[in-house]
């Protein structure tokens, strides 16, 4: 059997053009490096989305896909597995919750924890008590309930009509929630950090008062964590950082270092509403993923692990700092962990995407949040040395943005 040749080309030609990739051909990862066709190296400031936590081609995540793949990769949840199970419990004895629902994906994640709320304030309340409140700018996935739950209108038009019993009110806003919430409103679902709306934390005082107020009308709050979870904001969960605990929290990306892993977390009171037969997944929560999973929690749970994501940031920051006060180009920076957003200066928002496209020239990939917000969110474990080689980059290409306006 002959071994077919492809190239970036490959992609226009046969994929659905869903998406926009760069324009070289990925072949291998290691560490906090991709590596191209050409073997040309980049450094990544991406992670795969906040998914390669650890990196690419970690050692022991490599070494624990191998030792499990020679045992057990996929059973179906007609059966108990070891694997699944001590996953399971390590996530409720690290976190405030109980019980634990595996799946594939943080769209999957949020789409099971809206049915929960759904089923929940059904069978508790009635079917009248059927509202989802969320967010302008907030994303929750690509699944049609998720997506339109989601408040960015852009992802939900045009695939016909929507469910029903969706609000959306401004983030942030407590006088907007205050007007809305009512005893009809059975889950509220808010990202503590938003990712794609432009790295913007929710306050505290509004996730009090968001807490107070479901508290007080039945409402559950759903914490979408599937980007700040896993260590990422500097916590392992960044309801963590407040003293606000959500009653659902969903959680996907870094879980298992590239393998498709996502869950949702809450409370012995809440899960018994998904019943059996009530929800489901083939493929969610199987023994190679958890397997990894495992690692990845007893890793990123250490301390000093999650001081070390701290003080990366800090140095991230005081960088970031430097080369704004040095370009002129950067307006704001934001953002917990290694999940930071850089704000350009209105006069170079237009060019966010030309300033990404170029710095993959130079060597480094680099992501986009809103419409103009620089989103940087590399592996936790990433060397200083390639922070500071990464933003060396990145400065030469804003400090010569006048060059790239020009073409």
């Amino acid at each position: 059997m002959h071994n077919l040749q492809v190239s970036r080309q490959t992609f226009d030609d046969v994929m659905m053009p869903v998406y926009a990739p760069h324009s070289m051909l990925i072949t291998k990862g290691k560490g906090s490096y991709l590596f191209d066709s050409e073997n040309n190296r980049y450094i990544d400031f991406t992670s795969g989305i906040a998914v390669n936590c650890l990196g690419h081609n970690h050692k022991q995540v490599r070494s624990i896909i191998k030792k499990q793949s020679k045992k057990l990769i996929h059973v179906s949840n007609l059966f108990a597995n070891d694997k699944t199970l001590t996953l399971a419990l390590k996530l409720t004895q690290k976190t405030d919750f109980s019980k634990i629902f595996f799946v594939n994906s943080g769209a999957e994640a949020n789409e099971a924890a809206l049915k929960l709320a759904r089923r929940y304030a059904f069978e508790v309340y009635g079917p009248q008590k059927d509202e989802i409140i969320s967010f302008d700018h907030s994303f929750h996935g690509r699944t049609f309930f998720s997506v339109c739950v989601g408040g960015q209108d852009k992802y939900s038009d045009g695939f016909g009509p929507k469910p029903a019993s969706i609000t959306h009110l401004p983030f942030n806003d407590i006088e907007a929630f205050k007007s809305q919430i009512s005893d009809k409103t059975c889950a509220v679902i808010v990202e503590p950090l938003q990712g794609e709306g432009g790295i913007i934390p929710a306050t505290d005082e509004f996730l009090e008062q968001v807490r107070a107020l479901c508290s007080k009308h039945n409402a559950l709050l759903i914490f979408d964590e599937v980007q700040t979870g896993i260590g990422r904001t500097g916590k392992l969960f960044a309801y963590m950082h407040s003293s606000v605990k959500p009653d659902i929290l969903t959680t996907a990306k870094g879980i298992a270092a590239g393998l498709p892993l996502g869950a949702v977390l809450t409370t012995d009171e809440i899960g018994v509403h998904f019943s059996k037969g009530s929800h489901g997944s083939t493929f969610g929560g199987s023994p190679l993923s958890c397997a990894v999973g495992s690692y990845i929690i007893d890793t990123i749970s250490n301390p000093v692990f999650l001081h070390k994501v701290e003080k990366k940031h800090k140095f991230f920051v005081k960088y970031l700092k430097a080369i704004a006060k040095n370009t002129g180009v950067i307006d704001d920076i934001r953002g917990k962990g290694l999940l930071l957003g850089v704000d350009l200066k209105e006069k170079y928002q237009p060019y966010a995407s030309a300033i990404v496209q170029q710095c993959a020239k130079e060597g480094l990939f680099i992501l986009i949040a809103g419409h103009h917000t620089l989103r940087i969110a590399p592996p936790l474990n990433i060397k200083k040395s390639v922070i500071c080689e990464g933003l060396g980059i990145l400065e030469h290409v804003l400090a010569n943005i006048d060059s790239l306006i020009e073409k």
